[in-house]
This record gives C-alpha cells, sequence and structure tokens, in this order.
C-alpha cells in the first residue's frame, strides 16, 4: 500500500516478514563474509548456518550495505508513492550502516531522514514498528521520526553470551572488557548503552547469569505497557524458558518475540546467546 512516509530499516533488526508486509516496511540486507563469499543477511545465509560456521571456527566478517542498495530502496519507495522516508539503523557504533544510508539519502528522488537509533535486533524492530504505525496514521516526516526516536530512548536491550570472545574479534568490546569477562571462567552480562556494546555485571555461571537476565528483565520492564522481544542463536530452548517465565511475571506486557537472530549479529555474537529486548509504549 502506497503511504506518504515509508520506512525503511536493515536487516539486523529482525522484524518478522509478515509484520513487515503488514506495515510496509522494507529492511535493507547486511551482508555476512564466509570464508570468500559474501552473503545476504535473511536470504543467503541462515542463523543456523552461522552458528554451524562459528562452532567450525571458519573465519566470519561483516559488512555493511553499499549506500548504491540505499538508493535502490529510496528510489522503489518514491517510485510507489512515497513523498518522504524515514530511514531507521542500527547504531553507528556498530556498523558503518548509517553512514552508507547518509550517503545515499544524498540524491534521493524524495527528503529521507537517516536515524542512528543506538540500537540493534528488535530495540531496532520496534523503533521501525513505531515509525510506521505513526505514518499509518497519517503522521508527518518529523513525527514518524520523533515516534521512532521516543521508542528508542525508552527502549533497553541486555543480553548473555557464553562468551566475549567474538565480540572481542570482531571489534565490538574492547580487549581489556574480554579479558575481565574470561577470568576465572566469568559469564558476561551485556548492555547496548549510548549505541555501544558494555560490560554489565560479572557472574559465576551460566545459569546464574540468565537467572539475573531474567531479574533485569522484570524490573526494567515494571508495571505499564511494554513490549519485549527474547532472542537467541542456537539456543531455542534457553529462549522459549526465559519467554515462559517473563509471561508469567510481567503484569504489563502487550506483545513478546522469540526469534533467532540473524546471521550479522551472531557472527559477533557467537553460539549461546540470550538477549531481551524491553520496549515501553
Amino acid at each position: 500500500m502506497s503511504r506518504h512516509v515509508a520506512i525503511v530499516t536493515d536487516s539486523t533488526a529482525h522484524l518478522p516478514s509478515q509484520t513487515m508486509e503488514r506495515h510496509g516496511i522494507t529492511a535493507v540486507p547486511l551482508t555476512v563474509v564466509l570464508g570468500d563469499q559474501a552473503l545476504e543477511e535473511g536470504t543467503e545465509i541462515s542463523a543456523r548456518s552461522l552458528a554451524l560456521a562459528l562452532q567450525k571456527r571458519r573465519p566470519v566478517t561483516t559488512s555493511r550495505p553499499s549506500p548504491e542498495v540505499f538508493a535502490a530502496a529510496y528510489r522503489a519507495a518514491a517510485e510507489a508513492g512515497a513523498t518522504g522516508i524515514v530511514s531507521l539503523h542500527l547504531s553507528a557504533e556498530l556498523s558503518g550502516t548509517y553512514d552508507a544510508a547518509l550517503l545515499a539519502a544524498k540524491d534521493a528522488p524524495v527528503p529521507v531522514r537517516v536515524v542512528d537509533t543506538g540500537m540493534v535486533a528488535m530495540a531496532l524492530g520496534f523503533c521501525a514498528l513505531a515509525a510506521a504505525e505513526t505514518a499509518e496514521r497519517g503522521g508527518s516526516l518529523d513525527e514518524a521520526v520523533a515516534a521512532a526516536e521516543k521508542r528508542a530512548a525508552g527502549t533497553s536491550a541486555y543480553f548473555y553470551v557464553d562468551t566475549l570472545d567474538y565480540l572481542r574479534r570482531g571489534g565490538r568490546i574492547g580487549a581489556a572488557q574480554a579479558l575481565l569477562g574470561s577470568a576465572l571462567a566469568v559469564k558476561p552480562l551485556l548492555q547496548l548503552d549510548g549505541g555501544r556494546i558494555e560490560l554489565l555485571e560479572k557472574v559465576r555461571t551460566a545459569s546464574k547469569a540468565i537467572a539475573r537476565l531474567e531479574e533485569i528483565v522484570v524490573e526494567r520492564a515494571g508495571t505499564g505497557q511494554v513490549d519485549i522481544a527474547v532472542h537467541h542463536l542456537a539456543a531455542p530452548e534457553r529462549a522459549e524458558r526465559l519467554a515462559e517465565r517473563l509471561r508469567v511475571r510481567v503484569p504489563g506486557l502487550a506483545e513478546l518475540h522469540v526469534s533467532e537472530v540473524g546471521a550479522v549479529i551472531g557472527a559477533h555474537t557467537g553460539p549461546g546467546l540470550l538477549g531481551a529486548v524491553i520496549s515501553p509504549r
């Protein structure tokens, strides 16, 4: 359906395909480089294939979309009737995706507002949904941007990883933090803070770390209306158990999404990831 304001995001938002179709959201894919193969996230490489490659210690890197890919997405939105575009992306601290979108926006056929949400995964996805819902109600370009930024400001993301090695290799966390996390077999809990991945707490065992993650989510959710996403990589049982407990313990729960992260996030976190996004409405 043609809309006055179109919404573009990227594949790290991990929005369900049916949700993107319903709201007319376009996701530009990032690339995973596996050995000598460059593969588009979501269509050419699955999270499961990525997890197997990591477990076999195959070299894996990631790459932003090119400005030309963004330019094509903006042209397609304009041709479909959009008179303005909101382009919402993962933290510029973690990827050059935002910069590529900015370059493409300069020559777009309609005005494009590119937003560094400081988020990733469904923390980004909830921002895109907020913008899309505002556009559907007839909101302006500025109003859609404001809705996304308001959602981002209230959203928190926390996650557990079995090891910080993958984040260290990809340069997403400092060597000193990685050393702290690996000392004495400590299990790390992390958070998104200012668009960066920061070490939040060090817990002695995986089970205690996951229990602490649950407590943090419940505390952060409070009693107001809130959407939550539970993410994992190659750990579906962990994710389902956490989701079931949150359904019971969060009184204001509106929507709960459970999904495996895509290959780009998975390349930097490794198998065993368990994350939670808390986004008040």
